[in-house]
């Protein structure tokens, strides 16, 4: 009877955690969607112009209004958007004349393919080097470190990745220029992710991989930078803290090897606060990525929208600026999951 009480408990805990998860994200989601209904209400931006063109007649004009539903009152217009949001319809883009939920599923993957090779890069490097720093505080290793970082959040985006266009493109040839892939490779490799590297290596296409390979690293790697220089600080202060506490001097004390101190006891107390982390600096690449893919002129959505910006498409921008703020409220939900599975602590004060 006793564990039966207890299974009951824990089913009804964690049915109400999820109720409560899925409740928050679709509040979140709600905010997200009135957000950009009323941006693509106030700029000031013509969407009927956009359509009919600045030689239209008033009638023709009137037409217009009146078919894409701009004379009903405004909550019925917010009320309308959510519902064809729920249906996966963004509308029709006018720059390129097909449904911007059709272009975002084409380019978003372009997109996400850098990120997470620059994540990647990011955590493979920030990581180390933010444990490095704080193992040997106060040395030329964490002077090094510690400039590094900071010439990671001071650089601009665009000039970074001009210098390097430059210098391993142009100059040093180590790289293919701007592009996904090269233009004879185009179109070849059939679509079965979205990612051009993995599909081609499904495909077994080598030469295809190669080429997108040597395309995407370039502008991976400048992500990586920044995501590098903000991992490694938040990694060197995580470490700091936990090598000031009293249980690592108790290991040491204990004549514990001082790799395993590092690496095993501060380390392993900080993994569940650098999810999160990494998690923002993820999300944070997906969406800032806009410079970079206008200066390597990579198809991903960071392209799309300030191509839809420059010829005020509306549909696609609001499209866009949605898929980016749900891909990053899915992204702290899962940071937030993740933390909670890892921490007992965050489990049982959230009761």
């Amino acid at each position: 009877m006793a564990f039966q009480d207890i299974r009951s408990g824990v089913i009804g805990g964690t049915a109400i955690g999820i109720l409560r998860f899925i409740i928050v994200v679709a509040l979140t989601f709600l905010g997200l969607l009135a957000l950009t209904f009323f941006i693509g209400r106030v700029v000031p931006i013509d969407p009927v112009l956009s359509v009919v063109g600045d030689r239209a007649t008033p009638e023709q004009y009137e037409v217009a209004r009146v078919a894409m539903g701009l004379d009903r009152p405004l909550i019925v217009q917010f009320v309308s958007y959510v519902a064809d949001v729920l249906r996966f319809d963004l509308g029709m883009s006018t720059s390129t004349n097909r449904p911007v939920a059709e272009d975002l599923a084409r380019v978003f993957p372009a997109t996400m393919e850098m990120a997470s090779l620059g994540i990647l890069i990011g955590v493979g490097l920030g990581v180390p080097a933010g444990v490095l720093a704080a193992a040997w505080q106060g040395s030329w290793v964490d002077q090094v470190i510690r400039v590094f970082a900071l010439l990671g959040y001071s650089v601009p985006a665009f000039w970074l990745g001009l210098v390097g266009l430059a210098v391993f493109y142009a100059w040093l040839g180590w790289v293919e220029g701007p592009g996904r892939v090269s233009i004879y490779y185009d179109g070849i490799t059939p679509v079965v992710t979205g990612l051009l590297t993995v599909d081609a290596l499904i495909e077994g296409d080598w030469d295809v991989f190669k080429s997108a390979w040597s395309h995407i690293i370039l502008p991976a790697a400048i992500l990586g930078v920044f995501s590098l220089a903000y991992i490694a600080r938040m990694t060197r202060s995580f470490m700091l803290d936990q090598l000031n506490q009293e249980y690592v001097t108790t290991a040491r004390v204990k004549g514990v090897p001082e790799w395993r101190v590092i690496w095993v006891h501060a380390f392993g107390a900080i993994r569940v606060p650098l999810i999160t982390v990494i998690g923002l600096s993820y999300a944070g690449l997906l969406e800032g990525s806009v410079m970079i893919e206008t200066v390597f002129s990579w198809p991903g959505i960071g392209n799309y929208l300030t191509t839809a910006l420059f010829n005020a498409d509306m549909n696609a921008v609001l499209g866009a600026t949605l898929v980016i703020g749900a891909v990053f409220i899915i992204i702290n939900k899962v940071s937030d999951v993740l933390y909670r599975v890892l921490d007992p602590r965050s489990r049982e004060g959230s009761r």
